[in-house]
């Protein structure tokens, strides 16, 4: 019997948290009010903000874009995607993502939730907006990462062009 049950959620309502790879993740679904089946979460970031090269070994992931754009980099190229815009990286699918806007907020859905784990390793409480600017803790992403490694595995450094560019300048 499953133990789902009716999700309704306004907006800004859910649980707060600063992710360690950098925004505000509110939690507008999660694995336990899903029975597993997914997690359901929006991600407040800013400019800049970057992901490492990935993959979900067990979860399939589908970024939707509500505000801003973001460059989605996945198999082997850069994809632009503005509001409205949808990016499905099945399990196993090497991919990335980069903020490119002042600004963005997107929605991420995983199918099954069973990556909440990760994220909840990965993040603490946020009150306040502009946590969504703090700078991103790799090394406690690593960590958490390595903890599960049924659900996320980081294979590089983030592949975008104009992050590689911007490392290049901040060495010189």
């Amino acid at each position: 019997m499953s133990t789902a049950r009716t999700i309704i959620r306004g907006k800004g309502e859910g649980e707060r948290l600063w992710f360690a790879g950098g925004g505000v993740h509110i939690w507008k679904a999660t694995a336990g009010e899903t029975d597993g089946a997914f997690l359901l979460v929006e991600d407040r970031m800013t400019q800049g903000k970057t992901t490492p090269l990935h993959t979900h070994p067990n979860v399939d992931e589908t970024l939707i874009v509500l505000e801003g754009e973001i460059l989605v980099y996945a198999e082997g190229r850069e994809h632009r995607l503005g509001p409205h815009g949808v990016a499905v990286a099945p399990r196993g699918d090497a991919h990335a993502f980069m903020v490119a806007s002042e600004s963005a907020l997107i929605l991420f859905l995983q199918t099954p939730g069973s990556g909440e784990a990760f994220y909840r390793d990965a993040s603490e409480p946020s009150t306040d907006e502009a946590d969504a600017e703090k700078p991103a803790d790799l090394d406690r992403l690593r960590a958490a990462a390595e903890s599960h490694p049924d659900i996320i595995e980081i294979l590089g450094p983030p592949p975008f062009e104009a992050a590689k560019q911007n490392a290049a300048t901040a060495r010189s």
